[in-house]
């Protein structure tokens, strides 16, 4: 990591950081939780089948040990549910909870189930609760803020189940008993302290180690960090350390007490690294973030995050690659230390170089891809080494694992404010990362997210051409899931942007994207009349590619409508247009659309004779597929004419031909040939 960013084989574990979890005391609890998934519910007790999943509630203060407690549960008895585990946090570093829609969407994804881009947030949740309907697994809601986030995604089954983690009770779900955690047993609160201190010290000076253990209240978190301070001080005794912290008058119980001691224990680079990962997206940090923050070298960032997790102070991410997690009982304590000891403007500043450093990261991401083009190859060996990397493979798998963080990075960069120009300079890098690496199909639900933020900026900075842009990219992401009159109304309010923009392609786009919206919707009249009005725009600015395309699409509203006369006038002058600007392949397939107008309109002559030329246009675009419809549709015609012999010999054609596209591509099944029909709607698309 201290030279690319990924390391050569894509694919690294952080070093010294990465340690077996050994779960400690909570015998008593645990044996409550797991009587209490046996235990007959209000439902069982009235005689009826409990209709939803069992709730298990860990509640208890961050700090307290109740994610750990939670996961011990979760290993314990994982195995009476075969179709796995599903974890998700309901609540950011801040507090801020997650909607519900984008933990639903992540929970489907999970289970490879992918929602529609943009599904409202009662689709999600239904979806992903009737994906479970046939399942018997474990769902851990780690950090819910409120029982509406838990019950939103409450499995309509008895045979999942649930087990929330939360600060307190979640008044609203039914049939639940919250575990609430106090402190550790003193012999495991010992134990943890000798897990991370060392046995010598606490060995000789048991009564010490009991009082530390008081002090701190036998808190997880609060004796953590005093292990990592004696164990970066292998000449401190743990009587020390107790004076020390009996001696402190910090407010705020004995978690903010021990961490001062440890934060201001700290050199200074490192105290300073630290109390600026409360920037960090997500909580989620790496090398390259830290040393954004920090203002420092990749290596000594790497360096001193490994310091850090030594301390207890930062958790190693279980990831290929090197990441960091900030504890969410730290959180606060950090950001209120940033607020406080650094200016505003320097941690604006250091939000900007955090930002920059990632737009330059997605940059080499997308370049990687790109390995047709010189400019591309320049661009990136121009790059600073630490922001190469090495293979498309390498990239991938750095935008995969860090996505949640750079998602993260997006939301926290629109909703700041004052960083717009980097919002949307990030948000731009993301997208054609995204699509780049995973496609524009894959990563639709990101990217209608991202849309989503490039809209609030354009619309609190008033730039009406990128709000065009942003509501055409919502519209187009509308249209592909079926929300046609959503996607109308985008496409509506993107001309007008457009027009306010004075930006000749977004109204274009925008006019011709309502024309198809009112084609899907079935209302041919206006369609044709958009279409119309985009072709005179076009037209007048001379950009007769678009032109001809345009005469295709009001051609095919005329058909749909049956005025095959007016279809067949618009589909000749795009078979003009396209021999013009010299498309072969779409002069071919204006062609074979006249052809077929021609015959719903009665002429059979006329369409043979169409035919015919399309399939030599066809031919000299080597478009194999549509030959073999266009000889299908010969057939067809001849036969209705009484000529079976040939028709006969097109049909045979036609076979030939799929018989040999089908052993050049793939060995797929072989498909019926009518199957090679083109629709009309497709020609001109």
């Amino acid at each position: 990591m201290a030279d690319q960013a990924v390391d050569a084989d894509g694919l690294r574990m952080a070093e010294g950081v990465a340690h077996e979890s050994r779960f400690l005391g909570r015998a008593r609890e645990l044996k409550e939780l797991r009587a209490d998934i046996e235990r007959a519910g209000l439902d069982t007790l009235a005689g009826r089948k409990a209709p939803r999943a069992r709730v298990l509630l860990i509640a208890g203060r961050p700090g307290s040990g109740r994610t750990a407690l939670a996961e011990e549960l979760v290993r314990q008895v994982a195995g009476a549910y075969p179709d796995g585990v599903l974890r998700a946090r309901l609540s950011e570093p801040d507090g801020t909870p997650v909607p519900v829609e984008r933990t639903a969407r992540e929970l489907l994804a999970a289970l490879d189930r992918q929602a529609p881009a943009g599904a409202a947030e009662d689709d999600l949740a239904a979806a992903f609760r009737e994906a479970l309907t046939d399942r018997r697994a474990l769902l851990l809601l780690d950090d819910a803020a409120d029982a509406g986030q838990v019950d939103a995604l409450l499995p309509d089954t008895p045979d999942c189940l649930v087990v929330a983690v939360a600060r307190g009770p979640l008044t609203g779900i039914t049939d639940v008993r919250p575990c609430t955690l106090g402190g550790l047993d003193t012999k495991s609160a010992v134990e943890l302290l000798t897990r991370h201190a060392g046995s010598v010290r606490i060995t000789v000076d048991p009564r010490a180690a009991e009082s530390l253990v008081e002090i701190c209240q036998a808190q997880p978190a609060a004796l953590t960090l005093a292990g990592g301070w004696l164990a970066a001080r292998p000449k401190a005794t743990v009587a020390d350390l107790a004076k020390q912290l009996s001696a402190r008058d910090d407010e705020g119980g004995p978690l903010r007490r021990v961490f001062r001691l440890a934060y201001t224990s700290l050199p200074g680079p490192a105290a300073r690294i630290l109390r600026l990962l409360s920037l960090a997206p997500a909580g989620l940090a790496d090398p390259h973030t830290a040393s954004a923050l920090a203002g420092c070298s990749v290596d000594t960032a790497r360096a001193t995050l490994d310091d850090l997790v030594a301390l207890g102070l930062l958790h190693a991410v279980d990831s290929p690659l090197p990441q960091y997690a900030v504890p969410g009982c730290l959180h606060p304590l950090l950001r209120t230390l940033a607020e406080t000891q650094d200016r505003p403007a320097e941690l604006q500043l250091a939000r900007a170089r955090m930002l920059e450093r990632t737009v330059r990261l997605l940059q080499s991401c997308r370049a990687i891809t790109e390995t047709d083009s010189p400019r591309a190859h320049a661009r990136l060996l121009g790059m600073p080494r630490a922001l190469r990397f090495p293979h498309p493979r390498a990239a991938a798998e750095w935008l995969r694992i860090r996505r949640p963080a750079l998602l993260a990075a997006a939301r926290l960069a629109v909703a700041d404010g004052e960083l717009d120009t980097l919002a949307r300079r990030l948000m731009s890098q993301l997208v054609r990362a995204m699509a780049a690496h995973f496609g524009t199909e894959a990563a639709a639900p990101d990217l209608y997210g991202i849309h989503r933020l490039v809209l609030d900026v354009a619309e609190r900075r008033n730039l009406p051409r990128e709000k065009a842009a942003a509501l055409l990219n919502l519209g187009d992401l509308d249209a592909r899931t079926g929300r046609t009159a959503d996607a109308l109304a985008r496409y509506r309010a993107a001309l007008d942007a457009g027009r306010e923009a004075d930006d000749p392609y977004a109204t274009g786009r925008a006019m011709e994207s309502v024309g198809g919206a009112h084609l899907e919707l079935g209302d041919y009249d206006r369609a044709a009349d958009w279409f119309g009005r985009a072709l005179v725009q076009r037209l007048a600015r001379d950009e007769r590619a678009d032109a001809a395309r345009l005469y295709g699409r009001i051609a095919t509203a005329h058909t749909y409508a049956g005025r095959y006369g007016e279809a067949v006038r618009n589909w000749r002058a795009a078979v003009a247009g396209h021999r013009r600007t010299g498309d072969v392949a779409a002069h071919a397939r204006a062609l074979s659309e006249l052809a077929r107008v021609q015959e719903y309109a009665g002429h059979p002559e006329e369409s043979l004779l169409t035919c015919h030329e399309a399939v030599e246009w066809a031919r000299r675009a080597e478009d194999v597929r549509l030959q073999a419809a266009l000889h299908l549709r010969l057939a067809d015609t001849l036969e209705h004419l009484g000529d079976p012999t040939a028709a006969h010999l097109h049909r045979s054609a036609a076979r030939r031909m799929l018989g040999e596209e089908r052993q050049e591509d793939s060995p797929e099944p072989e498909h019926d040939a009518n199957a090679c029909e083109i629709r009309s709607t497709s020609a001109e698309d």
